[in-house]
C-alpha cells in the first residue's frame, strides 16, 4: 500500500492493517542527483513485501530533480526536516534506517549529523572506546539507529583520478571538469569535486569526517549498528569503485564472477574493523593536495566499521547503465533485483 504525503513524498507499507500496526522500523530511501521518489519504488515495494510487519518505507521527496543541485548541505537540512515529519507521523516507530543512492548517500550522512541525539551518560561513564557498533546509545531523533546503507555513493568525492569513470582517467580532462563542474551541477558539483570554500572553510566532505558544532557527523554514523557500502566494480560511468567502496587503490580486491544463483551480481563481500583514531587533522597542506585529501577521507571514514558489497553487471546487456541498475531505478528492468534482495536478507530489523 502506498500513502502519498502532503508534500508529494511516498510512504510504502503493508496493505494488512494488522501487519502495519506492528511495524516500528522506519526506512528512509534517498535518491541521487536529478532523481525522484520513483527511483526507489522497486526496492520500497520489495522491502515491504518481504518485511511487512517490520518496516515502513518512506521515499524522500524533499530534494527532487533540480533541487539536487543546491548542495549537499542544503539538501541535508531539507532531508533532516523531512525525517522529523515522518517520525512525527509514526509515533509507533522505534527504529530507523537509511538507504541512499549516489549523492543521496552524502545527503543522508549530512542529515543524520543534524538528527543525532547523544546518549544520556551516567556520572563517570566513558563511551570514548566505542568504534561504531551502535552501542554508544546515541539515537537518530530519538530512534534506534539500525542500518546505514549507501549504493554507488561518492564518499571520497569525485575529484580524484578515475573517480568519475566517464572522464576516462585522463588527468587533464579531470582538471578541466573540476574547474567547470559548478556550471552544470552548481553547488552540489563543488561539493563533489571538493572545491567548495565557504568562508574559508575546508571542503564540506572533509568537515563531515568529524562532529562540527551542532552537526554530529561522525557520532551519528557511529551510532548505527551497521554501515554498508554497495559499489559497482565497473561500468558505473558516474561513480568510481574506489570512492563508492571507501577504499584506496591498493585495497581494491580481485573479484571473480559470482556463482551464487540468488545473488548473481554480488562478486565480493568484506567486513572491516573500525579504527578508533584521533580526530582527522584538517590543514592547508591537506586541502591543497588532492591525493592527501582523499587519503584523509578514506582514513576518517574507516574509523568506523563498514561492510562492503561489490557488484558487477559486466555480463548484463544493461551494464553501461550500472549506476542506475544497481538500485533498479527503472522498474521495467529488474536486473539488479538480487542486490535489493541482498540488502533485505542482511537487514537488521
Amino acid at each position: 500500500m502506498v500513502e502519498e504525503t502532503f508534500n508529494g513524498g511516498m510512504d510504502v507499507l503493508s496493505s494488512s492493517d494488522q501487519k502495519t500496526s506492528s511495524a516500528d522500523h522506519i526506512v528512509i530511501m534517498v535518491h541521487g542527483i536529478l532523481g525522484s521518489t520513483a527511483d526507489w519504488k522497486f526496492a520500497a515495494d520489495r522491502f515491504v513485501r518481504e518485511l511487512p510487519d517490520k518496516v515502513i518505507v518512506h521515499c524522500s521527496d524533499r530534494n527532487m530533480y533540480k533541487l539536487t543541485l543546491d548542495g549537499v548541505d542544503i539538501m541535508g537540512e531539507r532531508l533532516a526536516e523531512e525525517v522529523i515529519e515522518v517520525i512525527n507521523r509514526r509515533p509507533e516507530a522505534r527504529k530507523i534506517s537509511f538507504i541512499a543512492h549516489s549523492v543521496g548517500g552524502l545527503v543522508a550522512r549530512y542529515a543524520i549529523g543534524r538528527l543525532y541525539r547523544p546518549p544520556r551518560r551516567k556520572a563517570g561513564e566513558d563511551l570514548s572506546g566505542d568504534v561504531g557498533d551502535g552501542i554508544s546509545g546515541g539515537t537518530i531523533c530519538g530512534l534506534e539507529a539500525m542500518n546505514f546503507i549507501t549504493v554507488a555513493t561518492p564518499h571520497l568525492g569525485s575529484r580524484g583520478n578515475k573517480q568519475v569513470p566517464f572522464l576516462f582517467g585522463v588527468i587533464a580532462i579531470e582538471k578541466v571538469a573540476s574547474s567547470v563542474i559548478h556550471l552544470i551541477f552548481r553547488r552540489t558539483g563543488r561539493h563533489l569535486f571538493l572545491n567548495d570554500n565557504d568562508e574559508g572553510e575546508p571542503p564540506l566532505l572533509q568537515r563531515m569526517l568529524d562532529d562540527c558544532g551542532e552537526l554530529s557527523f561522525m557520532s551519528a554514523l557511529r551510532a548505527f549498528k551497521r554501515r554498508v557500502a554497495y559499489a559497482n566494480v565497473g561500468y558505473d560511468h558516474i561513480v568510481g569503485w574506489r570512492t563508492s567502496s571507501i577504499r584506496r587503490n591498493s585495497e581494491l580486491p580481485k573479484w571473480k564472477e559470482s556463482l551464487r544463483e540468488k545473488y548473481p551480481h554480488i562478486v565480493y563481500e568484506e567486513k572491516s574493523e573500525g579504527k578508533n583514531d584521533d580526530k582527522c587533522t584538517m590543514d592547508s597542506t591537506t586541502v591543497s593536495n588532492c591525493d592527501a585529501l582523499e587519503e584523509e577521507l578514506v582514513t576518517g571514514l574507516n574509523r568506523v566499521p563498514w561492510e562492503r558489497v561489490d557488484v558487477s553487471f559486466h555480463t548484463s546487456r544493461l551494464r553501461f547503465a550500472a549506476h542506475s541498475v544497481i538500485q533498479v531505478k527503472h522498474t521495467t528492468q529488474s536486473e539488479g533485483a538480487d542486490v535489493i534482495q541482498h540488502m533485505i536478507d542482511h537487514f537488521l530489523h
